[in-house]
């Protein structure tokens, strides 16, 4: 049995295989060394669909989009939205999760750390 925890609301993290997956449908995105994101499709979304303007004129509260982009990550299997960026343009996707895999290992391999229904928990001493 594998051991896997929730990282986020659709976001898990296989302990033993080191691997991002879907919480959803359990699909494999990529090393958990790396960037999740990388693994995922990517929709770019006009900030002013999100954000439609208050009102008429030059200063209507409905971001610029030539100053922020909006990215919606899904994941390619089922398509559930994994994450969601608000980025100038041209700047790179972000690394926004990142575990320290080797000390996770370490401490469930003490006793320090366990795995129930997908949720790190501190082991009383």
């Amino acid at each position: 049995m594998s051991r896997t925890i929730l990282v986020g609301e659709n976001l898990a993290m296989n302990v033993d295989t080191e691997r991002w997956t879907c919480a959803a449908c359990t699909r494999e995105l990529g090393p958990a060394r790396e960037n999740f994101k990388h693994g995922l499709l990517v929709h770019e979304r006009d900030p002013r669909e999100i954000h439609p303007p208050l009102i008429e004129g030059p200063f209507t509260f409905s971001p610029d989009p030539t100053w922020i982009r909006i990215l919606e990550f899904y994941c390619p299997g089922c398509g559930v939205q994994i994450e969601t960026e608000y980025l100038p343009p041209g700047h790179p996707v972000t690394n926004t999760t990142e575990i320290d895999v080797d000390a996770l290992k370490r401490r469930l391999g003490a006793g320090e750390l366990v795995i129930e229904n997908g949720r790190l928990k501190v082991v009383d001493a």
